[in-house]
């Protein structure tokens, strides 16, 4: 399939994990990706593997968002797809009675603030083009509580998909798609590092999928793929899980 053929698209911590398994997807469909990350030398290695373009890029900044964005107009002529994926979840995000405040605002500017700017700047240039598809990653702890909690990211989840529910509704009428992808547990570096230092916290996690196992980025980067695309066409301002199970399970298989 080249559903990406002649499409730009613009993707966010795109040197690992999720994004950079996405960034591989769609250059493989035809798209002309441009990796942005804050990491220079895996944003510029998924750049060359996805035959695209690396920009260097804080984006909980403003201007370096922007400058992204007009980046990818400039370079390859339009920004067709923004997937607005950078996100972190430290240890130190942890229960409300345990979470300091620097720990809550660092997680919510990374994850939160940084995909109200994307999609801020995504739009400009998407409006004057009259189309667009944005998929910006919240999580099923979006909609789901956790006694095991990060309460900062899953709050930051939560802005994530009301702000992308929100903007698919406002700009509908103008040929762009807003929609939230929430996965579940992904086996990436981010989530290794996190279980690394408490297995115990792993395992009550994984038992609560009915597969038995966390999702590959590659799998999550199939269903942002889709989203992305015209086989989509009719789906805005949705919430698309694809969490292995986990908010439909009662109990799980033995």
């Amino acid at each position: 399939m080249q559903r990406f053929a002649q499409r730009v698209a613009v993707i966010t911590g795109a040197g690992g994990g999720i994004g950079r398994a996405t960034a591989l997807r769609m250059a493989s469909e035809g798209a002309r990706v441009v990796a942005v990350d804050a990491d220079h030398a895996a944003g510029k290695q998924t750049a060359e593997e996805a035959g695209g373009l690396f920009v260097p890029a804080d984006v909980t900044d403003g201007e370096d968002v922007r400058q992204a964005f007009a980046t990818a107009r400039d370079t390859y002529g339009s920004v067709d797809v923004a997937f607005n994926n950078a996100g972190i979840s430290p240890s130190e995000d942890a229960s409300i009675l345990d979470t300091d405040l620097e720990t809550w605002k660092r997680v919510q500017e990374t994850n939160l603030t940084s995909v109200y700017l994307c999609c801020q700047h995504a739009l400009e240039h998407m409006r004057t083009q009259g189309r667009g598809a944005i998929v910006n990653t919240a999580s099923f702890v979006a909609t789901m509580g956790a006694a095991t909690s990060q309460i900062s990211y899953t709050a930051s989840k939560g802005g994530v998909l009301s702000l992308s529910r929100e903007l698919g509704v406002q700009f509908a009428r103008e040929g762009i798609r807003v929609n939230a992808l929430s996965p579940g547990p992904v086996n990436t570096p981010l989530l290794q590092e996190l279980f690394a230092n408490d297995p115990e916290l792993a395992q009550r996690r994984l038992v609560h999928v009915p597969f038995g196992r966390f999702a590959e980025p590659e799998e999550i980067a199939a269903a942002t793929a889709f989203l992305a695309s015209d086989d989509a066409s009719f789906i805005t301002a949705a919430n698309f899980v694809v969490d292995g199970g986990i908010s439909g399970a009662y109990v799980t298989p033995l």
